[in-house]
């Protein structure tokens, strides 16, 4: 049971941003501010939505890339974070679950995943 009070307040949170639908195998493209002391700038951090998790301001996303010299890396991102500027679906996955976790084991072509084809 949570409090009236926080939930009114999350909803909010909630209702200033706009959060496209996307789920697990998705390719996203998130667009996060970075401080450098007194300078701003907008890096994209572009890969799959491996994980997503919470609910309300809580709820958070994993997007996984192959970085340089064939590193994976990932990132947590909280969905309602004020760093964030947007988040744009590139392709659309065609998985069968919500958590990808095996992909950290798969290397190359084994790491594709098929894109949904539109009805």
């Amino acid at each position: 049971m949570r409090n009236k009070y926080i939930e009114s307040f999350e909803k909010a949170q909630i209702a200033e941003k706009t959060v496209p639908d996307f789920r697990g195998g998705d390719t996203l493209r998130v667009a996060v501010e970075i401080k450098e002391g007194d300078k701003t700038r907008i890096q994209n951090f572009e890969g799959v939505c491996i994980a997503r998790r919470g609910e309300g301001t809580g709820e958070t996303f994993m997007v996984r890339k192959i970085g340089a010299n064939s590193v994976g890396v990932e990132r947590i991102f909280p969905i309602y974070s004020d760093s964030i500027q947007s988040i744009t679906v590139l392709r659309r996955g065609r998985v069968r679950r919500s958590k990808l976790f095996y992909l950290r084991e798969r290397r190359g072509k084994a790491a594709r995943i098929k894109e949904l084809k539109k009805k």
